[in-house]
């Protein structure tokens, strides 16, 4: 049992780390602001229009890669050093009518999750939740438990007894039964 838990993660993990470095081989030029200062023309002309190339649904583009290349060219010289990607986005809103494509391909560099954890996790508490005993709740009921499963920090804010009391005065026999003194 503990071998295949074993080799369950280990599997898990190589796969995340295929994950991250097709991520890193299509948006890495574009990481940090000294990664983007030290391509060569070239360099990051090649990197520009794989992204393009990425992005691409059939005939239709996000970014043109060609303008991108420019964009960023351009852009080297006003980046400060050690800038991440969601400071040079900040850098870039404000001048969004020079970097169009660059605004582009920041927004979706930072908008594309690396991982699938929380869909994992959706997935692993709905497990949980469709039990043999409870296969035959509704499917509003269902989505309502998963909901709950998975904001857990927003239900325990939640004040209880102001919910309780709202339940129990929306009926008149339950605030026979339930009624509170």
């Amino acid at each position: 049992y503990f071998l295949h838990i074993v080799d369950q993660a280990i599997v898990s993990l190589n796969t995340r780390f295929e994950q991250y470095e097709g991520y890193e081989k299509i948006f890495g030029f574009l990481f940090t602001s000294d990664r983007l200062r030290s391509l060569d023309d070239k360099s990051l002309l090649v990197a520009c229009v794989n992204l393009e190339d990425a992005l691409k649904s059939g005939e239709h583009k996000d970014i043109d890669g060609l303008e991108l290349c420019c964009e960023l060219l351009f852009l080297q010289g006003s980046l400060q050093k050690s800038m991440g990607p969601l400071d040079i986005l900040n850098f870039l809103k404000k001048r969004s009518l020079i970097y169009p494509n660059a605004v582009i391909a920041y927004r979706i560099l930072l908008t594309i999750p690396v991982t699938v954890a929380s869909a994992e996790r959706s997935f692993s508490k709905l497990k949980l939740l469709k039990s043999y005993l409870r296969s035959t709740m509704t499917q509003e009921r269902l989505n309502g438990l998963a909901t709950i499963a998975l904001e857990n920090d927003v239900l325990e804010k939640i004040n209880y007894e102001d919910l309780i009391e709202d339940f129990i005065s929306r009926n008149t026999r339950r605030m026979l039964l339930f009624g509170r003194k």
